[in-house]
């Protein structure tokens, strides 16, 4: 950085709150911009990024007297034999489905759910 802005800055560590304030309203009108038009961009950006439309179905837990049961769902829900179910239940947490769409998601969910295992969406 040159000896210019090097200075600047050292000056503008030197402001209050308020000063700083009036600095950017004034660099605002003397050059004709918004400092808050930089930001809003990204801004806008962020709510489309927050929306997910597919769903990795993961089981996590399970009531250990219902574990009969919670194989059962998940070979229904994996199409898997009585082995690999097992399997997947006993090493929990696992991902039963991957990619699945958000109502297929929830439905798989409320299915486990209701049997005694306990389940996350991704």
């Amino acid at each position: 950085m040159s000896e210019k802005v090097t200075a600047m800055i050292e000056e503008i560590k030197g402001l209050t709150v308020l000063e700083l304030s009036e600095l950017v309203h004034a660099l605002e009108e003397e050059f004709g911009v918004s400092a808050a038009a930089m930001a809003a961009p990204a801004a806008a950006a962020a709510p489309a990024a927050e929306e997910k439309t597919s769903f990795d179905v993961v089981l996590t837990g399970f009531d250990a007297a219902a574990k009969i049961k919670v194989i059962k769902a998940v070979r229904e829900i994996t199409e898997q034999g009585l082995a690999e179910a097992k399997a997947t239940v006993e090493g929990t947490p696992s991902t039963l489905k991957e990619g699945v769409s958000k109502d297929d998601a929830e439905a798989m969910k409320a299915k486990l759910e209701e049997v005694g295992a306990k389940v996350e969406l991704k």
